[in-house]
């Protein structure tokens, strides 16, 4: 009976730990609990300072808002995601760093007040999160781009414009700087007659060897636009290669 007892309760252990809450929310977001079990499932999450994130503490353009995340200081990084809460599609870009540094500079949607987070794994598997509130007056995702009220959109599609800089960060450390866009509207689908419609990959390599790639989403915002910091002194031909929602492939090439 004793041992039935242990094996017992050694079950429920396990189940317990299994099942773990996810790390109380130091911004009380009413939606923490249920993103962070869908995003990250039982792995261990921490919040965690050594992760930065650079934004404007008021959405002054809520179609267009600057994010720039900074995980340079955590060893080892795989992934990184951005995760808003309170938008209806809460991931704008899952970022795996490859050869490039963990930082990135992007543009995203916002539909409402909400936090903004950055979330780095390291090669434990442990998830690094860091965030803040953002007011935002709203209809980020729910407004037409401009390109569907101009009606250029179709011509102009998938045309890619970039540039390398080679120089120091703000540490002073060598890096190459690594700044493009695309023409894509970035449809939400959350808009009356218009369907979703958006880039879904983004793969950046330099003499055939990969860089980064990302996974976006619909939230990114219209005609999205990044910045990657590669490693200093890479002086290969760039390559951009894109694909999106309705399998058209993009390619953009810096020399």
């Amino acid at each position: 009976m004793r041992g039935l007892m242990a094996g017992t309760a050694l079950i429920a252990l396990m189940t317990g730990a299994a099942h773990a809450a996810p790390a109380p929310d130091p911004l009380q977001s009413p939606m923490w609990d249920m993103q962070a079990e869908r995003l990250f499932g039982h792995d261990r999450v921490v919040f965690d300072p050594r992760v930065h994130i650079a934004v404007p503490m008021l959405a002054e353009n809520q179609h267009v808002f600057p994010v720039t995340l900074d995980a340079r200081a955590l060893p080892d990084v795989r992934r990184i995601v951005v995760l808003v809460d309170l938008d209806p599609i809460p991931v704008p870009v899952d970022f795996v760093p490859g050869k490039a540094a963990p930082w990135l500079g992007l543009r995203i949607k916002l539909d409402q007040r909400t936090p903004v987070r950055v979330a780095a794994q390291t090669a434990d598997g442990t998830w690094h999160v860091a965030g803040l509130w953002v007011d935002a007056a709203g209809g980020g995702c729910s407004a037409p781009p401009a390109s569907r009220a101009h009606g250029d959109w179709a011509v102009h599609l998938g045309e890619v414009r970039g540039a390398v800089w080679h120089g120091t960060d703000g540490g002073g450390a060598a890096v190459t700087r690594l700044r493009f866009s695309v023409r894509h509207p970035m449809d939400t689908g959350l808009v009356d007659t218009i369907p979703a419609y958006n880039l879904e990959t983004v793969r950046v390599t330099a003499g055939g060897e990969t860089m980064a790639q990302m996974t976006v989403s619909g939230s990114m915002s219209e005609d999205p636009a990044f910045t990657l910091l590669l490693p200093a002194g890479e002086t290969r031909p760039i390559t951009i290669a894109m694909r999106d929602s309705n399998g058209r492939e993009f390619t953009g090439r810096l020399p």
